[in-house]
């Protein structure tokens, strides 16, 4: 069964983002078959150089370098979403294939089950 985590929300000010990287790495240990998308204000989660300290937040960023030893390599980012906030793919903390909307869209249609953070 593939299940998708989808990241929309900006890494600070919530707690969503590192529920969702929480559940990831959970998962991870009952299915292989995980892929995450990053869309929206989700791309800042993987943004390089994240200075939490500064707004009193726990730095978690960078625990997503974790999930290459959890055998998690289907990370796919949104281009648009990257475009529209001045971002590229050398600003990610990963490695994540940039994917257009409507390629985005019918890999997220592949999952049967869609988990949102």
């Amino acid at each position: 069964m593939s299940i998708g985590f989808v990241f929309r929300s900006v890494p600070h000010g919530q707690n969503s983002g590192r529920e969702g990287l929480d559940a990831v790495l959970a998962t991870s240990a009952y299915s292989e078959a995980l892929q995450l998308f990053f869309i929206g204000d989700g791309v800042w989660q993987l943004v390089k150089g994240q200075q939490s300290d500064a707004i009193l937040s726990r730095e978690y960023s960078a625990a997503f370098k974790m999930l290459s030893l959890y055998d998690i390599e289907e990370i796919f980012v949104c281009g648009e979403s990257l475009d529209q906030r001045g971002l590229n793919e050398d600003d990610l903390l990963i490695d994540a294939e940039r994917l257009t909307p409507v390629s985005l869209q019918t890999k997220l249609h592949r999952c049967q089950k869609l988990l949102s953070y």
